[in-house]
Formats: structure tokens, C-alpha cells, sequence
């Protein structure tokens, strides 16, 4: 499995109602597209998001394997997405937990946080730790946790969606968003 994302910050005064409106209309077409188990349209909203610093667009995938990704990447699909908001940075990690229940598709919400990996860490006990924490959001009613590890700037993502508001209270750095659309042809 490989983790993906990519993101565009928007100016202040942006209509967010114009990146609704294009996950409206645009969600569905994934919504079979093989090799991929989930696209989250996350978004943020300054002005209908208490805790949205930014107006954001940033979708979150998970894909089955790298050829999967690829064909997503130089295809009609992502060609759209940078016409339409520019050529973004893709980030890309090697999931180290991926759990992913069978209501997904209710998520409405998400949070996303990275931390830097300091050198000469103990990856073994990083790993157990992570693990213990994505346990903990599923305890929690978390309805899937991606925990990436990303080894050439050394970092780790936590991408957990929620149905509800995030049952946990935010990590440093924390990132909260609104699920516009949830594709997930990986649960069929």
C-alpha cells in the first residue's frame, strides 16, 4: 500500500463553495476506480471551520500499489486537479498501520498531523508507538487510521477519519478537515 497527498492553500477571501461544488461534481468518478482503496476530499473552510486556520484543499488517498498511484497521477484525473489549483508537491509514505472499517464511507471528518523523525531513533519503538496510537483513535470510534512513514525527509503522517467531530484532542501540529466526498472502491 502507498499513502498520498497533496494540497493547496487558498487565499482567505477564496470561495470555498467553488472547491465544494468541484468535490461534488468531481468525487463520484473515483468512486471504482481500481488500486484504489480510499480518497478522502478533505477541506478546510476559514469561515464555516472554528479551528481552520486556512482555506485548504488537500485529498488524501490510499492505494492497493504504486502502479495504481502512477496511473491516477498520469491520467486525465490529476492533469484536472493541477489546471484547475496548480502543480502541487505529492507526498507519498509506506504505511506502517492501515485500518480501514467498513463504515468508512460516513466519515465527514478527518485530522492529519506529521511529526519529524529525529536521526538515530529507535524506528522499532517509533513503529510500536504508532501502532499503540492508532489503536487508541479506533478505541476511540476513528473509522480508519493511516500511519505513513516517509524515511527520505524522515517524518511520519497520521491520517485518521472520523464520522463525527475528533473524538481525540489535537496533536502538535494537527491539521482538522471536512470530508466533501469519500471515494472508496477498495470496500467493494
Amino acid at each position: 500500500m502507498i499513502a498520498m497527498q497533496y494540497g493547496f492553500t487558498l487565499p482567505a477571501d477564496y470561495d470555498m463553495g467553488i472547491v465544494r461544488e468541484r468535490i461534488a461534481t468531481k468525487g463520484p468518478l473515483l468512486d471504482n476506480l481500481p488500486g484504489l482503496v480510499f480518497k478522502a476530499y478533505l477541506y478546510s473552510d476559514r469561515a464555516g471551520h472554528v479551528d481552520a486556520a486556512e482555506n485548504r484543499y488537500a485529498p488524501f488517498y490510499l492505494w492497493r500499489d504504486e502502479e495504481s498511484m502512477h496511473g491516477f497521477l498520469n491520467g486525465p484525473g490529476f492533469a484536472g486537479v493541477a489546471q484547475a489549483f496548480g502543480w502541487p508537491s505529492v507526498q507519498t509514505w509506506t504505511p506502517w498501520h492501515a485500518s480501514v472499517g467498513g463504515e468508512l464511507r460516513q466519515a465527514r471528518h478527518a485530522t492529519r498531523s506529521v511529526e519529524a523523525i529525529a536521526p538515530y531513533s529507535d524506528l522499532a519503538a517509533l513503529r510500536l508507538r504508532e501502532e499503540g496510537h492508532a489503536r487508541h483513535a479506533l478505541e476511540c470510534g476513528a473509522l480508519a487510521v493511516v500511519i505513513g512513514f516517509e524515511p527520505a525527509g524522515w517524518s511520519i503522517v497520521r491520517m485518521v477519519l472520523w464520522r463525527g467531530e475528533p473524538a481525540l484532542p489535537p496533536l502538535p501540529h494537527e491539521q482538522r478537515y471536512r470530508i466533501g466526498h469519500l471515494s472508496a472502491p477498495g470496500l467493494a
